[in-house]
């Protein structure tokens, strides 16, 4: 399924943002966070690449039943216009994961364990925390699916990281990893029960909504921490 969630406008500020994304790379801010993470600067602005086009592709899980349509095509939220892909509609909702927004961080994640075998249980309590505290910020929208506020996440990820993290020197993984996995279980998959009533075509993980919430959270943890 290929559909963007976000108006034209946003592209060309995302793809903007893309080009100074990669001058921070080259000037370290950005090269600091994935080198941190044991990442090297050629492939952390590959996963910066694909996350930004895999925002448009959802691969669809399942299909759940779902109330009557939004009648409303382009959905404003947290100051974000976000268009419903009307060519999906039908009379239930597609459940769908996010390329950009969900599978490239959760690969990141599962590099940042392995490489690090130390921060799994810290991460594993950070991970339960951040999901608590996100589930309780986490709003369904009406037709486009679960939001939460944009800074929550990092900044709950970053003190997390270094409450748990920084005795054993990997504050920086711990917070990646309980930011990326704590907003994706917090926000989209402690919702699922609540998607029938949203009135939504498709219901990305990942998607619109929490895209900036995860992919860019793992990001600011990382500083922050």
């Amino acid at each position: 399924m290929l559909f963007a969630p976000f108006l034209f406008f946003y592209v060309l500020l995302f793809f903007f943002g893309l080009a100074f994304l990669f001058v921070l790379i080259q000037i370290g801010i950005i090269n600091y966070v994935f080198q941190a993470l044991g990442l090297s600067p050629h492939v952390a602005f590959l996963a910066l690449l694909v996350s930004l086009i895999g925002s448009y592709v959802n691969i669809p899980i399942t299909r759940v039943e779902s109330g009557r349509l939004h009648p409303v095509e382009v959905i404003e939220h947290f100051g974000m216009r976000y268009r419903m892909p009307m060519r999906y509609a039908g009379e239930s909702t597609v459940v769908a994961i996010n390329l950009g927004g969900a599978i490239v961080p959760l690969v990141i994640s599962s590099w940042v364990l392995l490489h690090w075998m130390s921060t799994i249980m810290p991460a594993i309590v950070g991970t339960a925390v951040v999901a608590f505290v996100v589930h309780r910020f986490a709003r369904p929208v009406p037709g486009l699916g679960i939001a939460t506020p944009m800074f929550i996440p990092p900044i709950v990820a970053a003190l997390v990281g270094w409450l748990l993290g920084s005795s054993i020197h990997h504050a920086d993984g711990v917070a990646y990893v309980s930011g990326v996995m704590g907003t994706l279980i917090g926000a989209d998959f402690m919702n699922l029960g609540r998607l029938r009533d949203l009135g939504a075509p498709v219901a990305s993980i990942g998607g619109a909504g929490t895209f900036d919430g995860i992919f860019l959270t793992g990001i600011v943890a990382v500083l922050l921490a």
